[in-house]
């Protein structure tokens, strides 16, 4: 587990590196043309292909492939026009048309599981049903695990990589996006008699219980893209990078530096400085940092859930340790297996403990100053920084008159006693809005 820390950390390291060189190459592309690229190309290849082959251990032209669908064409084309490399306005809108159009597939594959439901209920005999779906109207997804399988699974067919031939493949399976299973339940019902001299009816209705699957990414990667190993690694890789180049925060794993102080104990630890008293949990507190979170731990892997521990421990006045946190997110699944937690385990736990919560973006800072100014918690997940080197959930929990913010860290105790810049929360924070992010407004109903 360490030594899998430490190849992270350095692979984060190599893959920034190599993020700016290439966005050197596409400079040279938005002021030279396909001229300008080559110039701009010949002086930082050598740099570039070092790094990137070190870290993927695959041919250039290969790599090249992830950014093109993300970023745009490495060398341009020919124009002054700008690509999602020397733009954050074309990178973002990039993403958002992608993460969109996955959504929009997903979405009609949620509406084709409850078709299934329907006809299979039509022909059960039963009474009645009931659907048990854990989502709701929230499609869950982890759209990097996606663009990557899709780009892995298309390394004979570079060309033809697009938005509009993802789409396509997904759509052509959007059977196999979610799944089913029912029981049957036996229930007596009581039916009240008109005449008051007779008793009620009591009668049985047999009532079929169905519970929706997200079938998820590594089901994607055998059934959907149906990728060999070699390709399966590749994805794991590209959409690894892919949160590097993003800073969006997707992959939230310690670092071995930050690993080492843990065991920690701190039970009963609360924060009062922030204007509420604010129930502290630590990720690496020594009584669960061992615990399982799926196939990972909570020590290197459960911000997410020891930062909800906070939130619904503190707002509702129930104990909800990071242990049961982390099975509730594991069975609900919001756990991303090697990479922490999906963010729409943030709304969805606030949901589930009766709590209200709202997106809120970066640009929007009085919101979060009155919000927490209310009593109320803000999760925010941040990118490198002071906070983390790849993606971390921390836990807004108050401010100052002069404007400096109390945070709860799950991986830091020491960090949580400061108080810290709103700029720096504010500039280190994913860069990402996915899921309604990158902060998340939490408070009674």
């Amino acid at each position: 587990m360490a030594e899998e820390r430490r190849n992270s950390a350095s692979n984060a390291v190599s893959a920034a590196k190599a993020g700016k060189a290439l966005s050197k190459i596409a400079k040279g592309a938005a002021t030279g043309g396909a001229t300008g690229a080559t110039v701009a190309a010949g002086s930082e290849l050598k740099k570039l292909l070092i790094p990137i082959l070190a870290l993927l251990m695959v041919p250039i032209v290969i790599v090249a492939m992830l950014p093109s669908i993300i970023f745009g064409s490495l060398i341009g084309d020919g124009s002054a026009s700008q690509s999602g490399i020397t733009s954050d306005a074309v990178l973002t809108d990039n993403m958002v048309r992608q993460s969109t159009s996955i959504s929009q597939v997903l979405s009609e594959g949620l509406q084709e599981v409850l078709d299934r439901i329907d006809q299979n209920f039509a022909s059960s005999g039963c009474d009645g049903k009931e659907i048990n779906n854990p989502y709701g109207s929230d499609i869950r997804y982890n759209a990097n695990a996606i663009l990557s399988q899709y780009c892995a699974s298309m390394d004979n067919s570079a060309a033809d990589i697009s938005e509009a031939d993802m789409a396509a493949i997904l759509r052509s399976n959007v059977d196999k996006l979610y799944s089913f299973t029912f029981h049957d339940e036996t229930h007596e019902v009581t039916i009240p008699s008109d005449d008051p001299e007779e008793e009620d009816e009591v009668v049985e209705e047999t009532i079929r219980v169905y519970e929706i699957s997200y079938n998820g990414e590594s089901y994607f990667a055998d059934q959907i893209f149906r990728l060999t190993q070699p390709q399966k690694e590749l994805a794991e890789q590209y959409a690894h990078n892919l949160a590097v180049f993003l800073s969006d925060g997707s992959r939230q794993v310690l670092a071995d530096s930050d690993y080492q102080f843990s065991g920690t104990v701190y039970d009963g630890v609360t924060f009062t400085d922030g204007g509420i008293s604010v129930t502290y949990y630590n990720q690496l507190d020594g009584r669960w940092k061992d615990a399982a979170y799926g196939t990972d731990n909570i020590g290197g892997y459960g911000c997410g859930p020891t930062a909800m521990s906070i939130v619904v421990s503190t707002l509702t006045g129930d104990t909800v340790d990071p242990p049961t946190m982390a099975g509730w997110a594991y069975d609900h699944g919001y756990w991303c297996s090697g990479n922490g937690s999906y963010r729409t385990l943030i709304a969805a736990a606030a949901d589930a403990w009766g709590l209200s919560v709202e997106g809120c973006t970066a640009e929007e800072p009085q919101r979060l100053v009155d919000a927490l100014g209310a009593g109320k918690l803000v999760v925010a997940i941040m990118g490198p920084g002071h906070f983390t080197k790849s993606g971390h959930f921390i836990v807004l929990r108050g401010c100052t008159a002069e404007g400096q913010l109390f945070v709860a860290d799950p991986a830091s105790f020491s960090r949580s006693e400061k108080s810290w810049d709103l700029s720096v929360v504010l500039s280190e924070a994913s860069k990402s809005t996915a899921a309604n992010g990158p902060f998340w407004i939490i408070g009674p109903r």
